[in-house]
């Protein structure tokens, strides 16, 4: 994936060095420390959800149990819940990348959905946190020799999640994905840090159009893409760009603009710094 530069204001909240699973959780893992607390406020105003809460977050030791736990029992199907977390476990406990890209995408979701307070809820139901944490391993298997088996996590991944995301796609840290029904990236798409995108968009190929191997569309940094947007072809999307609902790029984009319509046009500068984080969809003049 072509590096791009780090995006002024990204999260960078503490990281254990390692997992322990068999010891209590570093003091310094505050998003661990923090759904603890959560889940116990839950059981207190909601006790019949006691077995779900128990065995996701108060029975694991860190953030990646709790992670492999859940995903694990939702995706399910012919493979064995308990191995499928071992090998989400296994996953994370090898690479730090991983680890750092979980806490950065549950510190995204907090920052930018006016529906979440509350870290639990994205870990125990948020099918877009969830498709994402799904891709982020299988991503990992893909690239270890390990294709079968990635493809298999990701086609359950995709009928229980309703997000398909092929898995040898690069996925940028801080990413958000908003509602999640319908999103589409294909398998040559690259997605850049704090990415926004909402439900239905599709990040697709356009048949005859290719350029050195890439058919699918690259998305800079700090992209809002509005629900139901359609990104077509090997085209390039600027950083800090806003592409406003329902439409249709299939056109590279500068950094700093925001387009809408069918065909997609430039309608003037972003309107903020950071569009991915302000989350702000309405479409006015903004001047050039």
């Amino acid at each position: 994936m072509t590096q791009m530069p780090q995006v002024p204001g990204a999260f960078s909240p503490v990281l254990p060095d390692t997992i322990a699973p068999d010891t209590p959780p570093a003091p310094t893992d505050m998003w661990w420390a923090r759904l603890r607390r959560e889940a116990e406020s839950m059981l207190a105003r909601e006790p019949t959800l006691a077995p779900m809460v128990v065995a996701t977050i108060l029975a694991q030791h860190s953030l990646e149990e709790a992670m492999a736990q859940r995903l694990s029992t939702r995706i399910g199907g012919i493979l064995p819940a308990d191995f499928l977390r071992s090998v989400f476990l296994e996953a994370y406990q090898e690479d730090a990348a991983l680890r750092r890209s979980l806490r950065l995408d549950l510190a995204a979701l907090i920052d930018r959905d006016p529906a979440s307070e509350v870290a639990l809820d994205a870990v125990l139901y948020f099918k877009g946190f969830h498709a994402v944490q799904t891709h982020r391993i299988v991503h990992r298997l893909w690239h270890g020799d390990r294709r079968d088996l990635a493809l298999h996590i990701a086609d359950r991944a995709t009928e229980m999640f309703q997000v398909e995301i092929h898995p040898c796609v690069p996925l940028g840290d801080g990413l958000f994905v908003d509602h999640a029904t319908g999103v589409f990236i294909g398998a040559t798409a690259e997605v850049g840090d704090n990415v926004s995108m909402l439900q239905g968009v599709v990040l697709g190929s356009l048949e005859g159009q290719e350029i050195d191997g890439r058919r699918h569309p690259r998305i800079g940094h700090g992209v809002l893409i509005g629900a139901g947007a359609k990104i077509l072809g090997p085209v390039t999307i600027g950083h800090c760009t806003r592409i406003g609902a329902g439409s249709v790029v299939t056109q590279s984009v500068p950094s700093n603009r925001t387009v809408v319509g069918v065909p997609a046009r430039i309608v003037g500068h972003a309107g903020c710094a950071e569009p991915s984080r302000s989350m702000d969809q309405m479409v006015f003049d903004v001047g050039l």
